[in-house]
């Protein structure tokens, strides 16, 4: 038995999973995992993550009347990872693997990017954690592709080893451009450039939450008179806490929500578009990897929308690939509905230190 700390760092928040980790005989094992504390921390409140862990590890104790000594800990960041090391994108910290290790009296700690924490967590993933697009015809011995929209766009894939384990890889397809398909957007490809002032648009720049917001603007910018009398004053609220500190409306969640409910048609429409062209480069993806062990497609805005993604444009531009969509048929799609499928990565990541 194995005692260990996996986390999940973020800008806005910190959440902490304590686990007690058996061995397995094999690599291809899975280890048993039992979680034995959490909880979640408001990030901009400490200077630092390890008084987040200490309080947490005293929270603990109290609460489970024991002392327990962590061996190993994998926390996932939201920021690029280097040699161990990350100097978060949204917290003025700046995080070693070896500092915490020396710091707690951990003896490995690991720090890994959030969306190769995610890579780590599907393998974790049960039936009652996934929502399945599509059944396809799974190969174990093959690549499988993770893809998720949320405040940007993240992709990576997995590499089956000989040992039955997977090696986890980042990629940074997300920057790579963004090829319209249609009329439409060609049109919200000008669009994006002259609203920006940019000559390039990455594929990030319209599959992401800030992307739903552009696309909701563009069809706007189209037909002003589409905007209708319920949605119009959540937009002008919208658009009158741009560049303050204090927001109130999340609006790619507004519309998206409005679209859920059929209640705006422009909102509709945005959500239309915006999903094919996420089942559009989920597809692009799969067409680089082949990823016959799966496609779990993750993030936020995928579990908030799940109804929207059965809807079938998602589906439908993924396997639009002409004569190779028979290739694309074969994949297994998943959406992945757990929101701490990064948390469970960790932890997987952190048995293996």
């Amino acid at each position: 038995m194995t005692i260990l700390l996996a986390g999940d760092i973020g800008g806005t928040k910190t959440i902490l999973r304590l686990v007690q980790s058996d061995p397995t005989e094999t690599l291809k094992e899975l280890p048993k995992q039992t979680t034995l504390w959490e909880d979640t921390y408001p990030s901009q409140n400490f200077p630092d993550l390890v008084p987040i862990v200490r309080k947490f590890m005293q929270e603990a104790t109290d609460k489970l009347a024991q002392t327990l000594t962590i061996e190993q800990a994998c926390f996932g960041i939201a920021g690029p990872v280097v040699d161990n090391t990350s100097e978060l994108t949204n917290l003025s910290w700046s995080l070693s693997g070896d500092r915490l290790a020396k710091e707690l009296n951990i003896n490995k700690v690991s720090l890994i990017n959030d969306f190769a924490a995610i890579g780590y967590g599907v393998i974790g993933l049960t039936s009652d954690d996934i929502c399945t697009l599509q059944e396809g015809e799974r190969d174990s011995h093959a690549p499988i592709a993770i893809l998720g929209a949320g405040t940007g766009l993240g992709e990576g894939y997995l590499i089956p080893l000989s040992d039955g384990s997977y090696r986890v890889c980042p990629s940074e397809g997300s920057h790579a451009d963004f090829p319209p398909r249609s009329t439409t957007e060609f049109q919200l490809l000008n669009y994006i450039r002259e609203h920006y002032n940019i000559d390039r648009v990455s594929v990030e720049r319209v599959v992401s939450g800030q992307g739903i917001v552009t696309i909701y603007e563009f069809l706007r910018h189209q037909d002003p008179s589409q905007e209708s009398s319920y949605f119009a004053p959540i937009y002008q609220a919208w658009e009158r806490e741009l560049g303050k500190g204090l927001k109130t409306i999340d609006l790619a969640a507004e519309i998206s929500k409005a679209a859920t409910e059929q209640s705006d048609y422009l909102c509709q429409q945005t959500m239309k578009l915006f999903l094919e062209a996420y089942g559009a480069e989920a597809g692009n993806l799969c067409l680089k990897l082949l990823p016959y062990g799966g496609l779990y497609v993750a993030g936020g805005i995928t579990a908030k929308n799940i109804a929207l993604m059965q809807q079938g444009n998602f589906m439908k531009a993924f396997s639009h690939k002409g004569r190779v969509s028979p290739l694309l048929r074969k994949i297994p799609v998943h959406l992945v509905l757990n929101p701490k499928v990064g948390l469970i990565g960790a932890a997987l990541r952190a048995a293996q230190l």
